[in-house]
């Protein structure tokens, strides 16, 4: 993330919402996105305790559609798309021949023969590129509409009461990882209920023109209840629930093997697909480093970037994610750790000097 760039970063059909909430604005992935709007903590506790509400339009909508979409992905992607039922979705990832991760992405089926691919804005220009070579010889359309979305999410354990309070759709009735169409506030709306918080929640595609119209409705229904919410605690709220971010968790360097997500690779899958023969052997030889969870006790914090060593001091793996934990108090991070390393005595170096850290089970936090 940058100081924000206005000649060069994209703005979100919100961007002038934000800036009328006095947020801090940053360039992300090139776009302008509010990193925070006051106290990064009071928003993260708000998604915990209440609902937060999140502009996410700077991600990638890519559809596939028509008779061989599932096919076209199915062979450019690691999942078995051709088994998932419409309405529902699935979180899977875009890998290259080596077995590098591309981007992760969910991927909803709308239709019969229609699909949206999600996938992070950073990558979104790859992912389109990737699917539109891979999908060559398949009988289906690759239609990017990033452009022409919106997306806001609202996540939270009061979410279900304030979007139901603006909508007629059977919100009870949409499970987890799964997608409806339905008019939230008089708006066309394809809502999902996947989230990248820990928490429940909702994600609402609506047309770019109508976005800030939905965020306002989601706002004065939500009032004191919804507080809107940037980066900074979209971060920390992934963290806690030990989810991948691309960049750090994730990236060409590593296999979903590596990630401890090897499920998604679904090697049973009728025919053949990008990375088959790689990940075959990848599922037969343990990795040679394991994404784990870290918890120090006490001020100092493990950040991206910093090693993790032995009790002697020799460098054992390095931190991907790491922040203060708004919920438990403490600090908290992810991070590889080479295969066999004995994690009595474990420290991260941090800024020369060895703070203890114990592994623990990821997520570290879940909703109960």
């Amino acid at each position: 993330m940058s100081a924000p760039t206005d000649a060069t970063a994209k703005k979100t059909p919100l961007h002038e919402v934000h800036v009328g909430l006095g947020a801090n604005l940053v360039d992300f992935a090139g776009h302008l996105m509010p990193l925070r709007y006051g106290s990064e903590t009071a928003e993260h506790t708000a998604v915990r305790t209440s609902a937060g509400l999140f502009d996410l339009s700077h991600m990638g909508e890519i559809f596939l559609s028509g008779p061989q979409a599932a096919a076209a992905l199915d062979y450019a992607l690691v999942g078995n798309l051709s088994a998932l039922a419409v309405g529902r979705a699935r979180y899977t990832m875009i890998c290259d021949a080596a077995g590098g991760v591309l981007d992760d992405l969910i991927v909803y089926r709308v239709a019969d023969e229609t699909f949206l691919v999600v996938a992070n804005a950073a990558n979104s220009a790859t992912v389109r590129s990737e699917l539109l070579a891979r999908s060559e010889g398949y009988e289906t359309a690759v239609d990017d509409r990033s452009e022409s979305y919106g997306l806001i999410a609202i996540q939270g354990p009061r979410a279900h009461e304030i979007l139901a309070g603006i909508t007629d759709a059977p919100l009870g009735e949409l499970k987890y990882y799964a997608i409806m169409a339905g008019r939230v506030a008089g708006i066309d709306t394809l809502i999902a209920r996947t989230g990248y918080t820990g928490e429940d929640g909702f994600e609402l595609f609506v047309a770019h023109t109508d976005a800030v119209r939905l965020w306002q409705a989601l706002a004065e229904a939500g009032g004191e209840d919804l507080r809107p919410a940037g980066l900074s605690a979209r971060d920390t709220l992934r963290l806690e629930a030990g989810m991948p971010l691309y960049g750090n968790e994730l990236s060409t360097e590593t296999t979903p093997y590596d990630a401890g997500l090897g499920r998604v690779v679904k090697l049973d899958k009728p025919g053949d697909f990008v990375g088959k023969t790689v990940f075959t052997a990848l599922s037969q030889t343990p990795p040679g480093r394991t994404l784990v969870g870290l918890v120090t006790r006490g001020r100092r914090v493990p950040r991206h970037g910093y090693d993790v060593v032995t009790s002697d001091g020799t460098p054992c793996g390095v931190v991907t994610s790491g922040a203060p934990s708004p919920t438990l108090g403490h600090p908290i991070a992810m991070a590889y750790l080479n295969t066999g390393v004995d994690t009595d005595g474990l420290a991260v170096d941090v800024r020369g000097r060895p703070e203890p850290a114990e592994v623990v089970a990821l997520p570290f936090y879940k909703r109960s």
